[in-house]
């Protein structure tokens, strides 16, 4: 990358800026004829210079003439007469104007004025907008250029980085950059030519004044930027900083559970407070400085008005009664007008109001611009490390059609990790690709490392790795990424379904393109030629990128039938159905499986008739009362959508209290959670925090007992007038109560009184809270609820011993005769696994890995520890599958136990980055061998 910032912005902006360029030129001849006007307005139309002295006659408007300049040194002893002839032979007229009397000229002016500013912030407008459209656009191509470039980066320089130090930099630190690439050029020519007019035009009306004008700018172009330079250099440091602490905090975030367990919170919240302290006094000194040269520029900027008031009015009063003696006696006509009059110095001091603001943005330009340069070089900086890859070897074009065939051959190779360590040094080894191939020694000695250098993971520094033909260190990723299945011990999803996870090695390109309708076609095609015109990727991100051919199905319900049958395979498939069953599906996209569900769910309620069932379920009636379900569930006998009904606030809705008012109910749930707070203090109050009896009975928080012990004082002191929101609060906990909570709290008349309340509250619902809320109704659907909440409609029975376990074995039972089960783990794979797969166990995600190397079928599995996390009889099945008869792809395992090496056929024993022993197992598991030492000591 260029590390000059305007280099690469005219390297990919040239035709633009000039566009640009062009428009500020032809804004400012507009803009020196405004600076004129005022003059003209006062001098002819108020003043009425251009009229008849009894006010008669007209006067030209819209006159377009110049005067040339003499060459002629001016004759002290000439004339008004002979002034005012050789000043009337040096005009150039090009349009003699349109004779006005004074008024409309007055008027004619104004209004000319003012069109003049329309043109000119339309001038503004339109070269604005086109430096922020610039500026985006080359934003946009930056980031993604430095995305790009973090595809290539070299595998161990991953190591190194940070991934939120590198988020930050292109979201936030390249973000200043998209303002000022569009004014790089545009603005210090927009501005410098309007300060530039400016000074022109004051100095045609007096060199003089023109004199102090250049003199005071010179003290700002030259002291100012001085004054800031520091500022600069400070706002460096304070960038560091900030990236340092944002990749700080998200090292604590990732290891939050390490601080907690070792109790270090407070050494970090130390550390980090350190860091703000170093970025608060760097931004201290930041604004002292900063504020020192605002303040000189503001006083220099005041020092030509002062000077223009005092000097400029002495010019112009002397000037103007020097033009009145010498005009004495002569025609109105051929009189000579005053070398500088008020007008004139109206116009100077017009002219320079406009001065300061175009000189300010200008300095402000260039504190920008050294202040971008430098973060421009420590972005790109953070970019280019050594060993890239390069970007033809990314190009989805560049598969080959030829499987992987002949023999993986090392040739002396060795791999080097950024600081010059040698990881792997002097590797030579050989064996057939469709081999099974076992990688054993101790941890860390070199053997994932090797793993990694086959799959062309790691390239090597020095000496070769083939697989036939193939040299894997200059390879394309489109080869290796699909004809290799390299799976490692650690496995990252991303924050998708499980199903977007499992599909993930099968998006390599688009392979049908999306259909749109004629509107959104067009949009996508603008969206093409900005992509193309910023140097942005040209695929459609809503095209199907699913490789089928690559799995060996047709379409996507074949590709789900192989997923379920993979699932088995990895013994995931039990979970994922779980998950199924735990999941809440559109009803409009599953139209079908919702009909099953329902099918189902009468089923189910049959069956729940039998006496071996009976009392499992408490089902939903709209008439009795769930003895399962708490107070709150009961009133609502439905399920919320959104925050409005929410259990945690009920009891502050206003409706909810509305309808316990109506009810009489709301002062007897008052009373009675009072004698709720009152049992819970007196029981749990001596217990310590974290104590399991607030998880299993109690239902108040430890740190919420000593408020409601002053909400029981002020009830008791304030009695009916206690606020209507403490009374909430006490409402609240009986909405927690169960039947088998055994508190004099609950009895028949509160369950009575619950049934009321329901039957108001769904008759009188407001229609604004209609989609707040789907009431149990045991013909529909219920959207926000569970699958299996759906297919149960009911509440597992309390108290009854392994009333969970034999539920769950009916609804699997049920399912299983009307063949849902595929239904099920297809919901299952919509499942949305969390950032980095941290709704899943660490064995589901290994899991996760394993199917999707297998799914894409490869020549070569490498799999480096790749079982470590999962149980014993999976890691049986996963190496059955894999060394197996059916399947024909090598397969290179690095094993965490040496005796699990006697189902390969070639061992290679790695230490220290070099391999020491190879064989078979029985020719290595021999005493005196290193790996039969090994093997010992398990």
């Amino acid at each position: 990358m260029d590390r000059s910032l305007f280099r690469y912005i005219l390297r990919h902006s040239k035709a633009g800026q000039i566009q640009i360029g062009l428009m500020v030129a032809v804004s400012l001849v507009f803009y020196f004829i405004s600076l004129d006007v005022p003059k003209t307005i006062v001098n002819q139309a108020i003043s009425g210079k251009a009229f008849a002295a009894d006010g008669s006659g007209t006067a030209p408007f819209f006159r377009i003439a110049f005067t040339t300049p003499s060459l002629k040194a001016a004759d002290p002893k000439a004339t008004p007469e002979q002034i005012a002839e050789e000043r009337k032979q040096r005009e150039v007229v090009l349009f003699g104007g349109v004779p006005l009397e004074r008024l409309p000229f007055l008027f004619a002016m104004s209004a000319w004025f003012l069109a003049l500013v329309v043109i000119n912030q339309a001038f503004k407008y339109f070269i604005n907008t086109s430096k922020g459209k610039l500026g985006e656009r080359l934003l946009r191509r930056l980031r993604y250029e430095l995305f790009d470039r973090i595809l290539r980066f070299p595998t161990m320089h991953y190591r190194r980085v940070k991934s939120a130090e590198m988020a930050t930099m292109i979201k936030d630190e390249v973000e200043p950059l998209g303002g000022f690439i569009g004014e790089a050029f545009a603005t210090p020519a927009q501005l410098g030519g309007q300060a530039l007019t400016a000074i022109i035009f004051i100095m045609l009306q007096s060199w003089q004044l023109g004199l102090v004008a250049i003199v005071v700018v010179g003290l700002q172009v030259g002291l100012i930027p001085r004054l800031r330079r520091p500022v600069l250099l400070l706002g460096r440091e304070r960038q560091l900083g900030a990236r340092r602490l944002a990749g700080r905090i998200a090292e604590i975030v990732e290891g939050a559970r390490e601080i907690r367990a070792h109790d270090t919170t407070n050494y970090e919240r130390a550390e980090i407070s350190d860091r703000l302290g170093k970025i608060f006094w760097i931004r201290f000194e930041i604004y002292q400085k900063k504020f020192l040269a605002k303040n000189i520029n503001n006083f220099l900027s005041q020092l030509a008005p002062f000077i223009f008031y005092s000097a400029g009015g002495y010019l112009a009063i002397t000037n103007e009664a020097a033009a009145k003696i010498a005009n004495l006696g002569i025609p109105l006509e051929q009189q000579v007008p005053a070398a500088f009059t008020i007008g004139a110095l109206i116009a100077v001091i017009n002219a320079y109001k406009d001065l300061p603001a175009p000189m300010k943005d200008l300095l402000d330009w260039d504190q920008q611009r050294l202040d971008i340069q430098i973060k421009y070089e420590q972005v790109i900086d953070q970019f280019q490390p050594e060993g890239m890859i390069d970007r033809g070897l990314q190009s989805p074009d560049a598969m080959r059609d030829k499987p992987l065939e002949g023999r993986v051959i090392a040739s002396s190779a060795a791999v080097s990790d950024d600081s010059g360590i040698r990881m792997l040094d002097g590797i030579s080894c050989q064996f057939d690709v469709k081999d099974r191939v076992a990688i054993v020694g101790p941890g860390g000695g070199g053997r994932a490392e090797l793993a990694q250098l086959i799959a062309g993971l790691l390239r090597p520094t020095s000496g070769t790795v083939q697989i036939g033909d193939l040299d894997v260190g200059k390879a394309p990723e489109a080869v290796l990424g699909r004809r290799i299945s390299y799976v490692g011990p650690d496995t990252y999803l991303f924050p998708v379904s499980l199903r977007e996870n499992l599909l993930y090695p099968l998006k390599h390109r688009p392979v049908a393109e999306a259909t749109y309708d004629e509107a959104r076609m067009a949009r996508i095609a603008r969206d093409l030629v900005e992509s193309e015109g910023t140097g942005n990727a040209l695929y459609d991100i809503n095209a199907d990128w699913i490789d089928y051919a690559a799995v060996g199905v047709a379409n996507r319900e074949e590709l789900d039938d192989r997923l379920i049958e993979l699932l088995d395979v990895a013994d995931f498939g039990k979970d994922v159905y779980e998950l199924g069953l735990r999941s809440v599906i559109d009803p409009a996209s599953n139209p079908v499986l919702v009909d099953k569900v329902l099918k189902v769910r009468r089923e189910v309620r049959k069956m729940l008739g039998d006496p071996a069932f009976e009392g499992l379920v408490a089902t939903f009636d709209p008439t009795k009362y769930n003895r399962a379900a708490t107070v709150g569930e009961n009133l609502l006998f439905g399920v919320p959508m959104g925050d409005a009904f929410k259990m945690e606030k009920l009891a502050q809705n206003a409706y909810v209290q509305q309808v316990l008012e109506e009810v009489g109910l709301f002062e007897v749930l008052f009373e009675r959670g009072k004698s709720v707070a009152a049992t819970m203090i007196e029981l749990f109050a001596d217990l310590p925090p974290g104590h399991e009896f607030f998880d299993q009975y109690s239902f108040i928080a430890y740190d919420e007992l000593p408020e409601y012990k002053a909400l029981l004082a002020r009830a008791a002191t304030e009695g009916p007038n206690l606020a209507r929101a403490d009374k909430a609060r006490f409402v609240a906990l009986t909405f927690k109560l169960l039947p088998t909570h055994r508190l004099d709290a609950f009895d028949d008349t509160l369950m009575d009184g619950i049934l009321k309340a329901r039957k108001v509250f769904a008759e009188k619902l407001p229609e604004n809270l209609r989609n707040a809320i789907e009431f149990f109704d045991a013909d529909l659907y219920i959207s926000a609820a569970t699958l299996q909440d759906n297919i149960l409609f009911g509440k597992v029975s309390l108290g009854l011993v392994q009333a969970d376990t034999r539920v769950a074995e009916l609804i699997s039972d049920v399912l299983e005769e009307a063949h849902m089960r595929a239904d099920i783990i297809r919901a299952g794979l919509e499942f949305q696994v969390g950032i980095g797969g941290g709704r899943l166990s660490a064995a589901q995600r290994q899991k996760v890995a394993l199917i999707r190397a297998i799914l894409k079928k490869p020549d070569l599995y490498v799999l480096n520890e790749a079982t470590g996390s999962l149980d014993g009889s999976t890691q049986t099945k996963i190496l059955n599958e894999l060394l197996g008869e059916k399947n024909s792809a090598g397969v290179i395992w690095v094993l965490q136990r040496a005796s699990l090496s006697q189902r390969f056929k070639q061992v290679y024993f790695v230490r220290n980055g070099r391999i020491l022993e190879s064989g078979t197992f029985d020719e290595l598991n021999k005493d005196g061998t290193a790996f039969h030492k090994l093997v010992a000591a398990e």
